[in-house]
């Protein structure tokens, strides 16, 4: 059996009714626990990509395979998102009323899992990610590094077997970015799931197993 778990068969992806060729015919694979760095210069369809991977947009033309099967034919997206997908963003995107605690359990919410069970698991992964000692705090009593912590202890609360990354360090200092790039590397490995990083920077790319460059929306390498 093929360890092959995302897949991209000549993938495009046009907006403004065509004049905008963000991805022009893309190919490539992904397996199982595999970490991946997708790298290009800004522009370069590498988010794109990853939005598509996650099924957040759906390709003009081709298709994405999840497990050989198609995402557009054979899921619903929004639970392919929900149960299969952790998503970490740049800006983090936390919401700003609600509590460490409390933005953790979002993706929860459309589970079966109680109030005091989705405490506990928020809890857990807050202490996974170092911050056991701020679960009470909002936002904007966190410092960029542990807001970018909060949001991936965020994106495991659905138990992901993909966590795509898109620039999880360009808002954060080069310690912050070592130390973050530290924890999900370590996660990766821990859980055994797939981690697939879009960066600019090549040190964050050196870290993968194996890094895919993109320009001017095709693999170049």
């Amino acid at each position: 059996m093929s360890d092959c778990l995302l897949e991209g068969k000549n993938v495009t992806k046009h907006y403004d009714e065509g004049r905008i060729q963000a991805l022009r015919g893309v190919d490539l694979a992904v397996n199982a626990s595999e970490f991946v760095a997708i790298t290009g210069p800004s522009g370069s369809g590498k988010s794109t990509l990853l939005q598509l991977l996650g099924g957040l947009d759906q390709p003009t033309s081709g298709e994405i395979l999840f497990r050989g099967h198609s995402l557009a034919n054979s899921f619903d997206l929004d639970s392919y998102r929900s149960r299969r997908v952790g998503f970490v963003f740049q800006a983090f995107h936390l919401l700003p009323t609600l509590r460490a605690l409390e933005n953790v359990q979002i993706p929860m919410f459309e589970t079966k899992l109680g109030l005091r069970e989705r405490e506990a698991k928020a809890a857990e992964l807050l202490r996974e990610v170092g911050l056991e000692h701020r679960l009470q705090q909002y936002p904007n009593q966190l410092s960029a590094g542990e807001r970018q912590r909060t949001a991936i202890a965020r994106s495991l609360a659905n138990d992901p077997e993909i966590l795509l990354a898109d620039e999880p360090t360009g808002n954060l200092d080069s310690e912050n970015s070592a130390k973050i790039m530290a924890l999900l590397t370590g996660i990766q490995a821990k859980r055994n799931m797939v981690l697939v990083i879009v960066t600019h920077e090549s040190a964050i790319a050196q870290l993968a197993q194996r890094t895919i460059h993109i320009r001017d929306g095709r693999i170049s390498s």
